[in-house]
């Protein structure tokens, strides 16, 4: 039982980072013109507002939410007058409020990759199969915010900061629900399966954007002309 424990929970977790990043590093160097979103909003715009819209926003926050909450320890939040019971009480409803979001969008958008005729006309394989793995990730994440109710600080939060200083504790995981497993899993598996997939265009967040310089539109009125007289 241990050994599964550890190549579950430790080996599993280093391949899929390690597939992450080589994959990616792979990827950019042999497929520049494959490396986008395959973005299907010319096709179909009204039913992906919508979708797209909740998913990032909630996929984002809730990416922030899990970096804050099980990378930084316990002692840090106590020092800012934060106890572990208060951590848990705003993991909860902030973790409602993203998870809900990011749910709904997703489904939105597998939705529309189903049912729409034109989007279904270009669809790939793998296309869908990354948005079927976002609704499995995300879904098991809600399933466990409102109805796990484990306290993940003393297990799966000092679990995922050894797997990032090299120190995993396996044996950590043997206390967590089956539900919560299979979150975790499911999201290691994504994370290495995402260099194959459109996913690579998270590292192509516009950020530039942002500090670029204006463009400036000139408006120049010709002078009026002034007809030749006929002789």
């Amino acid at each position: 039982m241990d050994l599964l424990y550890t190549l579950i929970f430790t080996v599993f977790p280093y391949l899929c980072l390690t597939t992450f990043v080589v994959g990616h590093g792979y990827r950019y160097v042999t497929d520049r013109y494959g490396w986008n979103a395959r973005s299907s909003e010319f096709l179909e715009k009204k039913a992906l507002f919508p979708g797209t819209v909740l998913f990032h926003w909630g996929i984002v926050f809730t990416f922030l939410g899990h970096a804050g909450g099980l990378l930084v320890p316990q002692r840090v939040f106590d020092f800012f007058g934060i106890d572990s019971q208060t951590h848990l009480t705003i993991a909860y409803w902030s973790g409602l409020a993203v998870g809900l979001a990011a749910f709904v969008g997703v489904l939105l958008l597998l939705r529309r990759r189903l049912t729409h005729p034109r989007v279904q006309a270009v669809a790939r394989l793998n296309d869908t199969i990354t948005v079927s793995a976002l609704v499995v990730v995300i879904g098991a994440g809600l399933f466990n915010v409102i109805f796990g109710h484990f306290n993940v600080l003393d297990t799966v939060a000092p679990w995922i900061r050894g797997i990032v200083t090299f120190t995993p504790d396996a044996m950590l995981m043997k206390a967590v629900p089956l539900s919560y497993k299979i979150h975790v899993i499911a999201a290691w598996t994504l994370l290495g399966f995402s260099p194959f997939s459109r996913l690579v265009h998270i590292w192509s967040l516009p950020l530039t954007y942002f500090f670029r310089r204006h463009i400036l539109f000139r408006r120049r009125v010709s002078a009026p002309t002034v007809p030749t007289p006929v002789r």
